[in-house]
């Protein structure tokens, strides 16, 4: 995949090597939205009065929402990273806005943070352990890019396009979380949280799709492969079975090696989001 190592996106935080910082962050601002809009104004003042509260506690960092507490530095062999997530962020984003207006609806933007160790979201407090994930509580999606050294060492997908593919699974998610696809819940292996993941492959395919006609990236040959590879190193079976374990498909989350690489192919060769309806499929 060939794109301007330079490129930053607007919509992308660097929170690398950060050691907190004061104020509830955006997470913290839209938690206390959400208590708004449930409970009314005596939402609003019981959240005011916990940050509050925390925020005497804990030295005034608050809750720390949205903000990193790593002590971490930066490592300047990962910029070339921060450009590839910053590209695929927006040329992702930009695929949806433009199928977002044809369905005649707004698609708001999501914003990435990057972050180094561990990181505080509206979801809670996750490690780089976690993997990159999406929160829907304040509509951000994080990554330590620390997680692409795994991805490559430990789970044998190397190159740029399964690195792009990471990014535009976790878009998807914002993508679902706007058409009121992540409410699904339940494990295994024909469960609604396997559906949701499975989705969000499909639309990383579609990205993918668009990615050909993008002025921001250029596929080269190979790419496909990388994506697909990716999508298989993170099935369920894959995982679980690493080392030695035992594969337990009633506790599968995210679906099957075949199953991740197929739904991402779908994406990828219809460019029809119509045709990532996982949770009607009788096939997954």
């Amino acid at each position: 995949m060939k794109y301007d190592d330079g490129y930053r996106s607007k919509y992308v935080d660097d929170r690398r090597g950060a050691s907190g910082g004061g104020g509830m962050g955006s997470g913290g601002i839209a938690l206390l939205f959400m208590l708004f809009r449930r409970f009314g104004f005596k939402g609003l003042l019981v959240g005011l009065l916990i940050f509050g509260a925390l925020w005497y506690c804990g030295g005034g960092t608050g809750l720390g929402l949205s903000q990193n507490e790593a002590s971490g530095e930066v490592d300047p062999a990962d910029e070339p990273l921060v450009a590839l997530v910053s590209v695929t962020l927006d040329d992702a984003q930009a695929v949806w806005t433009k199928e977002f207006d044809e369905m005649g609806k707004r698609y708001p933007m999501a914003r990435l943070q990057l972050f180094t160790d561990s990181v505080s979201s509206a979801c809670g407090r996750a490690s780089a352990s976690t993997g990159p994930f999406y929160c829907p509580g304040d509509q951000q999606v994080y990554i330590d890019l620390g997680f692409y050294r795994v991805l490559k060492d430990r789970l044998g997908a190397p190159g740029d396009f399964a690195q792009a593919y990471v990014i535009a699974h976790e878009v998807g998610h914002h993508v679902q979380n706007q058409l009121g696809a992540l409410e699904h819940r339940g494990k295994g292996a024909d469960g609604g949280s396997v559906r949701v993941e499975l989705q969000a492959d499909c639309y990383a395919g579609i990205w993918a799709h668009n990615a050909k006609d993008s002025k921001l990236v250029q596929i080269e040959a190979g790419d496909l492969e990388e994506a697909l590879k990716a999508a298989a190193a993170i099935g369920d079976d894959s995982l679980q079975g690493r080392g030695g374990g035992t594969v337990r498909p009633e506790t599968f989350s995210h679906g099957t090696s075949a199953q991740r690489a197929r739904w991402f192919r779908i994406g990828f060769d219809t460019g029809d989001p119509k045709q990532c309806d996982t949770f009607n499929a009788t096939r997954l």
